[in-house]
């Protein structure tokens, strides 16, 4: 099995596992969610994959917002009611699909692997992808079989500001995956200060994104990142506004072959709770 093949499945091949025996066919979760919402939950309602579970990332895969940032670690005992009830059974494969842009799904595969669990895939190209290819969708929803699974956090690296810090002091490589403009500290339309963390490099997200809107092969990822200093033996971590699309990044440094990148979860939410923490703007460090 190639490192794709254990981090993506496509619509193809998902569909001739859910038609397989009950028993070995994936738990599928709809993941669907935007960051100025509406909530994910209507569209679910409105249609998805038959079978899947919708799982809430602002309320289940995510802990409440403050100190934390925006989107901070989920408490244990609460994603681990979320997954249960979605049906996650240790060990048993899941596969994670949102909207298409893929930032609500690779923030669910973080999740579950931070969690320990390990077994869990994203749909390429998500729920337009199923669509487009003519496979079937519901409004019924589901009833699962509660899972077993037990949430045991530290199955993924997680940056505290501090080793955030160290990494873009030359620790390392820490990757700001924002647009340019918030990087730049031209214009911040979310948090209340513009800017970046010193000494981090701006790669955004976006850059790993073809032009069928699917993230690139792992000879491209691999090569852009190198542009940006992610070179073998190098640490790496990535942040953005609130974690969500810096753990796109940490999914596909995973496909380039880093499983050691790590996130800073509460990404610069979390960095702007410490008014002593300093702030860059513009091109330099």
């Amino acid at each position: 099995m190639s490192v794709t093949d254990d981090l993506l499945v496509d619509v193809a091949a998902l569909a001739v596992e859910l038609a397989g025996a009950e028993p070995a066919a994936p738990t599928v979760l709809d993941v669907r969610w935007r960051l100025n919402g509406p909530p994910g939950r209507a569209d679910y309602d409105a249609g998805h994959l038959p079978g899947a579970a919708f799982v809430d990332l602002d309320t289940e895969l995510c802990g409440v917002p403050g100190a934390g940032g925006r989107h901070p670690l989920p408490d244990p005992e609460t994603l681990q009611r979320a997954l249960r009830a979605a049906g996650v059974r240790a060990g048993h494969p899941v596969v994670v699909y949102d909207g298409g842009d893929g930032l609500a799904a690779t923030r669910a595969w973080w999740t579950l692997r931070w969690a320990g669990h390990h077994a869990v895939r994203v749909l390429d190209g998500g729920y337009p992808a199923w669509v487009a290819a003519g496979h079937p969708v519901t409004a019924a929803v589901p009833t699962p079989v509660p899972g077993d699974l037990t949430v045991r956090p530290g199955g993924l690296p997680v940056l505290a500001a501090e080793d955030a810090a160290a990494l873009a002091a030359g620790d390392g490589v820490l990757l700001d995956v924002r647009a340019a403009a918030r990087y730049l500290g031209e214009t911040e339309p979310i948090d209340p200060v513009a800017g970046h963390v010193p000494g981090a490099v701006n790669l955004p997200t976006t850059e790993h994104i073809g032009a069928d809107g699917r993230l690139r092969a792992a000879d491209a990822l691999r090569s852009r990142f190198a542009e940006a200093g992610v070179e073998p033996g190098v640490r790496v971590g990535a942040y953005c506004g609130s974690g969500v699309t810096a753990a796109h990044t940490v999914f596909a440094l995973h496909l380039a072959g880093r499983g050691d990148a790590a996130l800073y979860v509460g990404s610069w939410s979390h960095w702007l709770t410490d008014p002593d923490r300093p702030v860059a703007t513009g091109s330099g460090t």
